[in-house]
């Protein structure tokens, strides 16, 4: 079971903070969100979101262990 994290606008739009989602890999963990809410998935993949698993940003595809943490995080502005 992946922990799965978001913040910001990102949590705002899903109705939820936190969640736990049974998924081996980035890929699938995305494709069962997609399946509970097209539009969050559809956020999630967007410009500037991030994702970091167990604290580390990642890019493209990762291997999600038992107990892994994987927090999406939304584009950050500055100024």
């Amino acid at each position: 079971m992946a922990r799965v994290l978001l913040f910001g606008r990102l949590a705002d739009q899903a109705g939820w903070r936190e969640r736990e989602v049974e998924a081996a890999s980035l890929a699938a963990l995305r494709a069962s969100i997609a399946n509970d809410d097209a539009e969050l998935a559809e956020a999630l993949a967007g410009p500037g979101v991030q994702v970091a698993v167990d604290k580390a940003l990642v890019r493209g595809e990762a291997v999600l262990a038992a107990a892994t943490e994987v927090a999406f995080l939304p584009p950050m502005s500055g100024g």
